[in-house]
């Protein structure tokens, strides 16, 4: 049998979820009617699938590296992730496991059509999950318009009174001045923390200050008075600075602890010193973890170096072997010549108009045969639900005729526990079929999208896009040959092309 992994979550934005011990008993028999051995469960509660912060979600990921289970089960795709890149990262990083990912409600069997498909019924759950968070800010809009504490802890400096408007925190206050005056004289990061050490203050969660704290604090212009709300968008790295109507700015809303002239001076020299920063922005490498070298196969990674004598900064794709241990003669493969040649090969057999029209009739007779198999699954917990009644109502006859015991009520319990379960995932299962009612011009619309996002060329785009459609990409000395999810089969060529360095 195959050892696998129960992954299970609830979260608290939809109270009509089905629990968590309906979503285990569902994916219990999912296993033992597919030939896998469940060696573990991996329970996040009250926790959203838009964010990593789900510790038992990234146990998880980092127990596979052990290789002791070989695919990970969950009720609904949305349970493992509702961001289609973060679901196509992790995936890819399980991948190198050897995990798969197997869903109870969504038979996705690895093929093209059912790699489209998830991305598809991904890309409605990330779209239900944006949609879900502009309903909560049409409530916390008003609730700002207040100047009221929208949520989460207040800044530091600040509390929040009984009418949930914001209120001064005097000690703290005095540190949030110390900071912004120490930086102002030119106090870096370093010698703050360690005089804020010295002084045993500490920040807002209770833990000493860091450089991130200090930053956050240094750039809040909420210590000028000014109540701001909806600034930033998601999770961290994907934060951005949104335009000025979006934002609620509402001057005086807040106790002022900062004055604007020493606000003011401050930035000046933060956005100095991130002046200097940028010039040692990172490389976004698009193709990291799907480029392997032909003649060791590893992995190539993305390197960034100065050469020639006008020390110019050259981006390259590197053989892991050859790096670590010079084994490998395989020659460094340059960073644009080989993301545009990727990026032209899905625009002319996956992306474009006419590759789509007929992919999205292989997608949609793909879900058709899928959503035959789901109404059998269906019927077969319709069939034990039924089973269970009988007993129920057996045990029912029982007690009436006087025959109680307290053996015997326990297992009516358990029987009307196991019965209510088994209807949530019917409710579940039927409500399902209803929500993600996909079509042909749905499934066309989506891979329109990707077919624009490439022409766009946004990074963090292109990264979604390959991360989804393209396999692996085998670079030897003389050819780059690209492999895309329709080369299915082993040994199946791809797309060859001379390499330039």
């Amino acid at each position: 049998m195959i050892n696998a992994v129960i992954y299970a979550r609830y979260s608290s934005d939809n109270q009509r979820e089905e629990s968590i011990d309906a979503q285990v008993r569902a994916i219990n028999d999912y296993a033992s009617r597919n030939g896998y051995q469940i060696i573990r469960e991996y329970r996040d509660e009250a926790r959203s699938a838009t964010t990593d912060n789900r510790p038992q979600f990234l146990q998880m990921v980092k127990d596979a590296a052990s290789m002791d289970f070989q695919a990970i089960i969950v009720h609904k795709l949305d349970r493992f992730s509702r961001d289609r890149y973060d679901s196509a990262v992790y995936r890819h990083q399980l991948k190198k496991y050897g995990v798969i990912l197997k869903s109870v409600l969504e038979n996705l069997d690895g093929s093209p059509e059912s790699i489209i498909l998830e991305s598809v019924l991904e890309g409605m759950a990330e779209y239900y999950s944006q949609n879900l968070s502009r309903e909560v800010k049409k409530g916390l809009n008003e609730t700002a318009l207040k100047c009221q504490h929208t949520g989460g802890k207040p800044s530091l400096g600040y509390d929040v009174g009984p009418d949930k408007k914001y209120i001064l925190n005097d000690s703290e206050a005095d540190t949030v001045r110390f900071i912004f005056q120490r930086f102002a004289e030119g106090y870096g990061y370093k010698r703050l923390i360690g005089m804020l050490n010295e002084r045993g203050l500490r920040a807002k969660t209770g833990k000493p200050f860091s450089q991130s704290t200090l930053r956050t604090i240094l750039t809040n212009e909420k210590y000028t008075g000014m109540y701001i709300f909806n600034r930033s968008k998601g999770r961290k790295k994907w934060s951005e600075i949104k335009t000025e109507k979006d934002i609620v700015r509402i001057p005086g809303g807040m106790p002022q602890i900062i004055d604007t002239d020493l606000f003011k001076t401050v930035q000046e020299k933060l956005s100095r010193s991130q002046m200097n920063a940028s010039n040692k922005a990172k490389v976004n490498y698009l193709l990291s973890g799907k480029m392997y070298c032909s003649q060791c196969g590893a992995l190539l990674s993305g390197h960034t170096a100065k050469d020639g004598r006008n020390k110019h900064e050259y981006s390259r794709y590197h053989c892991g072997t050859r790096r670590r241990a010079g084994d490998c003669d395989l020659k460094a493969i340059n960073k644009d010549f080989i993301e545009n040649l990727v990026i032209e090969d899905l625009q002319k057999n996956l992306l474009n108009p006419s590759s789509i029209q007929s992919l999205a009739d292989q997608v949609i007779e793909f879900y058709e045969n899928m959503k035959k198999t789901d109404t059998i699954d269906v019927k077969a917990f319709r069939g034990r639900s039924n089973d269970i009644q009988k007993k129920i109502d057996n045990i029912i006859d029982h007690i009436a005729n006087g025959t109680a015991s307290t053996a015997l009520t326990d297992r009516l319990s358990k029987l009307e526990q196991e019965k209510s379960e088994i209807e949530t995932i019917i409710r579940e299962a039927t409500r399902k079929s209803v929500k993600l009612s996909i079509n042909r011009d749905l499934v066309v619309q989506y891979l329109e999208k990707d077919i624009v996002a490439l022409k766009n060329k946004n990074p963090e785009d292109l990264k979604k896009i390959i991360q989804i459609y393209v396999k692996k990409v085998v670079v030897s000395q003389e050819t780059v040959e690209v492999f895309l999810i329709v080369h299915t089969i082993d040994g199946a060529e791809g797309s060859r092309t001379p390499v330039r360095r």
